[in-house]
C-alpha cells in the first residue's frame, strides 16, 4: 500500500489537537482556561497601551469549554464524526490501492495512476469533511469560527492541488508512450522538463490561490513584481528561449530526426543529435556542424532522407556527322537498355500511386555534339543500391555505343 506521510502528519496533528480539546472540556475546563490565559498574558504585557492582543487571545479557545451550548453530547458527536471520517478514509485507501494494483497488473498504467494518486488527497479531504461536520455543532466565537473556516479551506485546497500535482504523472506516462515510438533523444530530454515545469506552475498557482483565498492577501503587487522580474529574465535569456522554443517546434513539427540526411545552409550531412539549444549535423567530410535551433526552424531545410525516389538526369552525346537513322537507332538502344530485365526493376515502379517510366529523347544541339536526354526515377531511394544500378546501366550503354 502506498504511504502518504504528509496526510498522516496532518491527521496526527489534528487528532492531537482534538485530544487536548476533549480532555480539557471533559476533565478540567477551569484549569485549561487558566493555562490559556497564562499562555497569552505575555502578549497582554507587551501591549500596555490597549492594542489588540495576539491571535490566540482573540479566538478565545477556552470559551469552547465554558460555553453552555457545548454539552458533552456535542463533543461526543464531534469526536464521532472525526473518527468515522478517519475510518471511511482508511476503507477508501484500501479500495483505491486494490483498484490501482489490479489496473497495473492489466497494463493500464495511466488508469492505475488515477486511482493510486487519489489515495492521499482523498484521505485528507474525507478527514477534513468529517472535521467540518464535527465542528459545525460546536458553538465558537466569531474569530475562532473564522479561524476554523480558513483552516478547513486550507486543508481542502491542499487536497485538491495535491491530487492535481499527482495527476501530472499521468501526463508523464502519456509523453513517455509517445517518445517510445521515436528515436529522437530530444523527446526523452523534454519529458522530465515538461513534467517539472507543470509541477512548478501548479505549485505557484496553488500557493497564490491559498494566499489570496485563505490568508486574504492581495497578490496583485506580487504578480506585478513577478512580471517585471520575468520581463528582465526573458530579455536577458531571449536567445536561450528562442532556441528552447525552436527545439519544441522541431519536436512537434518533426521536419527531421536523428539519422536523417539534410541539406541546410550549404551543409550536407546526417543529423547526429537534436538538443535543447542546437542541432548537430555530421557532414560527409567528417566535420560536426552545430546549428542553433532558433535558426534552423526559420530557414529552409532540405530533408534528403525523406525523398520517395532518386531522380537521375543524364546526357548521352553523339557527333554531328551521325546520320538521322543512327540517331533514331541510338534513342531506341537507350530505351531498350532501360527495359532490360536486370535493370528495369527499380526504375519501373509505381510511386505514391503514380507511374514514373524512364524517358529518352533527342532534345538538343550542343556546341560540338548532338544530345540524347535520359531521365529515370530510382526507388526505393537507397543511395548505394542506386550507385550500383547506375554503374551497371553505364556499362551497358558503353557496350552498345
Amino acid at each position: 500500500m502506498k504511504r502518504h506521510p504528509f496526510a498522516n502528519f496532518i491527521t496526527v496533528l489534528v487528532v492531537c489537537w482534538i485530544g487536548i480539546v476533549v480532555a480539557a472540556a471533559f476533565f478540567n475546563p477551569e484549569e485549561a482556561q487558566r493555562m490559556w490565559h497564562e499562555a497569552v498574558s505575555g502578549a497582554d504585557k507587551a501591549n500596555p497601551d490597549g492594542q489588540p492582543g495576539s491571535l490566540l487571545d482573540e479566538i478565545d479557545l477556552p470559551g469552547l469549554f465554558s460555553h453552555s451550548e457545548n454539552t458533552p453530547a456535542k463533543w461526543f458527536l464531534f469526536v464521532s464524526a472525526v473518527f468515522i471520517a478517519m475510518l471511511v478514509a482508511r476503507i477508501l485507501v484500501a479500495v483505491l490501492s486494490r483498484v490501482g494494483r489490479r489496473l497495473e497488473s492489466q497494463g493500464w498504467n495511466a488508469r492505475a495512476h488515477l486511482a493510486n494518486d487519489l489515495i492521499g488527497p482523498a484521505s485528507l479531504a474525507i478527514f477534513t469533511f468529517g472535521l467540518a461536520i464535527g465542528l459545525a455543532g460546536i458553538k465558537k466565537s466569531e474569530p475562532l469560527q473564522t479561524f476554523c473556516s480558513k483552516t478547513l479551506l486550507l486543508m481542502y485546497s491542499i487536497a485538491a492541488f495535491w491530487y492535481a500535482y499527482n495527476l501530472i504523472a499521468v501526463v508523464d506516462v502519456g509523453l513517455r508512450r509517445f517518445t517510445a515510438r521515436t528515436e529522437s533523444k530530444l523527446d526523452e530530454q523534454l519529458v522530465p522538463l515538461i513534467r517539472k515545469t507543470l509541477r512548478v506552475v501548479l505549485i505557484v498557482i496553488g500557493a497564490m490561490f491559498i494566499i489570496e483565498s485563505v490568508f486574504q492577501q492581495d497578490i496583485g503587487a506580487w504578480l506585478a513584481g513577478l512580471g517585471i522580474a520575468g520581463l528582465a529574465v526573458s530579455l536577458a535569456a531571449q536567445d536561450s528561449l528562442k532556441n528552447l522554443f525552436g527545439s519544441i517546434t522541431i519536436l512537434l513539427d518533426r521536419p527531421f530526426k536523428v539519422g536523417e540526411r539534410i541539406i541546410y545552409g550549404g551543409y550536407d550531412g546526417v543529423i547526429e543529435e537534436i538538443g535543447f539549444r542546437s542541432t548537430k549535423v555530421r557532414t560527409f567530410t567528417g566535420h560536426l556542424v552545430t546549428v542553433p535551433n532558433s535558426t534552423i526552424v526559420n530557414t529552409a531545410v532540405e530533408n534528403v532522407a525523406r525523398r520517395p525516389y532518386i531522380r537521375r538526369i543524364m546526357d548521352v552525346t553523339i557527333t554531328y556527322d551521325t546520320p538521322r537513322a543512327k540517331i533514331e537507332e541510338a534513342v531506341n538502344i537507350l530505351r531498350n537498355i532501360l527495359e532490360e530485365e536486370d535493370l528495369a526493376g527499380p526504375i519501373h515502379q509505381t510511386i505514391d500511386g503514380n507511374d514514373y517510366p524512364p524517358r529518352v529523347y533527342f532534345n538538343d544541339y550542343k556546341a560540338d555534339s548532338l544530345n540524347l536526354f535520359v531521365i529515370y526515377w530510382y526507388a526505393p531511394p537507397a543511395w548505394w543500391d542506386y550507385m550500383d544500378h547506375a554503374q551497371r546501366l553505364n556499362l551497358r550503354i558503353f557496350e552498345e555505343f
